[in-house]
């Protein structure tokens, strides 16, 4: 593309959809990429996870300096206690280049993502105590605070939203979980409402995760219905896409619309693809619509802004998506079983990543120590 304001990253803006970029490490604050991401291809917010920051901090050198300057600071220091040290640091820095984008949009866009310690994902009273903790320590006004879709997260959701803390809600994969969590958040503003409290610039997202979806079917789908393989993720979030318009389409959101509420987008997630046979933009291509988020990771940013297509393609295709799921208990596949399975992998994986940052923090602690 060589007409900077035409190529396929900004069409998506124009279409609706706020491109964010799954990514953060230090070098990419201090050395300008955000900014010029957010110039070139109109980015419009940052996500972050502990799996990209154990990738950042313990699997790189960037952070070698500022883990000495802590630690000369305060000797001794916890490898957790340091841990946010850092990550908060970035979010910050962050957040401050993304300023001028909240302001632009009116607070819509221009958010970053700091997720509570995934250690706490099954304790309710631990993740809205961290998340405000977390919320009070950030101090910006466009940072989000990713809870994890759990049982247990689904009351802190709604608690958070009514105490006026943004909330990226994270690891969502199947459809009536996110309905929970859409319901979370309608109760939290009417708790706002109820009390007098402002509604407006009230933000949150609901990261539905697409392609680890397909991960988990395709294998099952190989021999029995092949035609169905790296069709369902896709068909799973066309029908949470349909259950968002249920639930923000009506009277009881309409209320709370009057009184200057905004709908909590559907943020796709997850949407690097992981089979080669397969796009490396399929799951930004076919899930492009109004009031939604997709968070790139690097490879597929890059991908879409050199050959992506931008048409509305989200809300097309609902019956064959309904057919499509349904076709699945013929098969003796029970959806409802594998994304309660992705959400466990995934509460699993990041609290591993979290453990293996931590004891690469704890050893590299030691080593400046015994430098020192």
């Amino acid at each position: 593309m060589n007409n900077i304001d035409d190529h396929p990253l900004r069409r998506l803006n124009a279409a609706g959809q706020s491109p964010w970029y799954d990514n953060i490490h230090r070098s990419m604050l201090e050395g300008g990429a955000l900014a010029r991401l957010i110039r070139d291809d109109d980015l419009r917010g940052v996500t972050s996870n502990p799996a990209i920051f154990e990738k950042a901090i313990a699997g790189t050198d960037e952070y070698d300096d500022a883990i000495r300057q802590a630690l000369a600071a305060r000797p001794g220091l916890p490898a957790r206690e340091l841990f946010f040290l850092l990550a908060l640091d970035d979010i910050r820095a962050a957040a401050d280049v993304l300023l001028p984008v909240h302001r632009a949009t009116d607070g819509v866009d221009g958010f970053v993502s700091m997720e509570v310690s995934p250690d706490l994902a099954h304790d309710t009273e631990a993740t809205i105590r961290e998340a405000h903790e977390l919320a009070a320590s950030l101090d910006r006004p466009n940072v989000m605070i990713k809870v994890p879709a759990t049982r247990a997260g689904i009351p802190a959701i709604e608690e958070l939203i009514a105490d006026g803390i943004p909330v990226n809600v994270t690891l969502l994969f199947a459809v009536g979980r996110y309905a929970e969590v859409a319901e979370a958040y309608l109760r939290g503003l009417e708790r706002r409402l109820d009390h007098g409290q402002p509604l407006a610039r009230i933000a949150s997202v609901a990261s539905f995760f697409v392609s680890r979806v397909d991960s988990a079917l395709d294998p099952l789908l190989a021999t029995q219905a092949p035609a169905l393989a790296g069709t369902l993720a896709i068909a799973n979030a066309r029908l949470a896409r349909a259950r968002f318009h249920a639930l923000f389409d009506g009277p009881r959101f309409a209320r709370l619309a009057a009184a200057g509420a905004r709908p909590q987008r559907l943020l796709w997630a997850s949407t690097g693809t992981k089979n080669p046979a397969y796009s490396d933009v399929l799951y930004v291509e076919t899930l492009i619509g109004s009031d939604t988020v997709n968070t790139m990771p690097p490879a597929t940013w890059t991908a879409f802004r050199d050959h992506g297509r931008v048409a509305a393609t989200l809300d097309t295709g609902l019956e064959a998506a309904e057919a499509a799921v349904a076709q699945l208990a013929g098969l003796g596949i029970d959806l409802a079983t594998v994304t309660e399975r992705l959400e466990a992998e995934g509460v699993a994986a990041f609290l591993k990543s979290f453990e293996t940052l931590l004891a690469a923090l704890d050893a590299k602690a030691r080593a400046v120590a015994s430098a020192a």
